[in-house]
Order: C-alpha cells, then structure tokens, then sequence
C-alpha cells in the first residue's frame, strides 16, 4: 500500500500531475486513471491528485489541455477508419451464429461512469477532510482570537491604572515642591532677621548695653 503523504505540493508534484494527466487525455485513458498513475508515483491518494488538479493545477493548462483533447480526437478518428471493415466482420459472424454483439462504447461507457463515481468519491472525501482541518484552524483561531482580547483588555485596564497612579504621585510630588520651596523661603527670612537682631550685653554696673 503506498504512503499517503500530507505535506504541501511542490512544483515538481504539480508539473508530474499535469504530465501525466494530459498523457491520458491524448490517450483517451480517463483522469481517474491518471490521478490514480500519479498517486502511486507521488505518494498520494487518487482523490488528493483529482482535488488538485482542479482547484489548482488545471487552470494553468487549459490550452494544452485543448490541444490534448484534439489530438485523442484524432487517435479515435484514426482507429474507428482502421477497424471500420474489422468489426464489420466480426459482427456479421456473430449475428450469422445468432449472438447480438455487445456494444465496446456502452460497456466502456459504464465503467467510466463506475471509476468517475469512484475519483468523485475519493474527492469528495478528500474535501471533506480538508474543510474538518479548515474548520478545526478556524476555531484555534477563533479561540486566540477572544484570548488576545481578554488579554489585551487586562494590559488596557493595567496602563489605566498606572497612569492613575502617575497623575497621583505626578501631584504630590508637585505639592511637595512647593513646601520645599516655600520652607528655603522661610528658612532664607529667619537667617536675615536674625543678622539684623540687635546684640544686648551686661556692664559692669548690671546694665544692659547695646553692641553693633
């Protein structure tokens, strides 16, 4: 059973893709078979090739897609002159024993249609999975999403606080500026009044005098 892998696409697995898938256009093969050739030489499922030929790959081979469904056209038209007589042969021979021949186109017919239901399967699968990954990373994000909100609110409510704070101390630190201020002022007053305070001492006879 081959490894199913789930890492990303590279170029080379996309260019491998549109190779082979356009190979089986010009052949007349089906993109099932080609999704399925790819994912065995790849490493992928069938439904994972098929998911991205369409979403992605196909859009950017369009002509030569064109010209791949010309040339199988061609293929079918050269096959269908170069076994005209034969199966004309073949069918008189069975009609002479009695048989109906069974018609190659409606057989071939029903098995496309099996193996197309089958890669839609597959992909449909493929894309249900992807959209239950999709929907898993949009509820991861959704969740940190409302996380960095709350947080976000926390840090708000944090700078509010602090600059609360800041316009406190801010105010205080003014008012104590100001005592300061106005105590050297006193200070600076008290230090010429006494400079200025007459000096009184004691004479001999008990008198006070005053000294310059």
């Amino acid at each position: 059973m081959t490894a199913v892998r789930q890492d990303a696409w590279t170029p080379d697995d996309d260019l491998i893709l549109a190779e082979t898938t356009l190979r089986h256009i010009r052949e007349g093969s089906t993109q099932l078979a080609a999704f399925e050739e790819v994912g065995e030489k790849i490493g992928r499922t069938a439904a994972a090739c098929g998911f991205r030929w369409n979403s992605c790959v196909r859009k950017n081979y369009e002509a030569a897609i064109q010209l791949a469904k010309a040339q199988r056209q061609k293929r079918n038209q050269a096959k269908k002159t170069g076994a005209a007589h034969r199966s004309h042969d073949i069918m008189e021979t069975e009609a002479g024993d009695g048989m109906k021949p069974a018609s190659a186109e409606e057989t071939l017919s029903i098995d496309a249609v099996i193996r197309f239901l089958r890669h839609w399967k597959g992909t449909y699968q493929e894309m249900s999975r992807q959209i239950r990954h999709f929907q898993k990373e949009l509820r991861e994000k959704e969740e940190e999403l409302t996380r960095l909100r709350k947080e976000n609110e926390e840090l708000r409510k944090q700078v509010d606080s602090v600059e609360s704070d800041y316009r406190t101390v801010n105010d205080d630190y003014k008012a104590l500026i100001k005592i300061m201020d106005r105590a050297r002022k006193l200070a600076i007053l008290t230090d010429e009044d006494d400079e200025h305070k007459p000096i009184f001492k004691m004479d001999a006879n008990g008198n006070l005098e005053r000294v310059e």
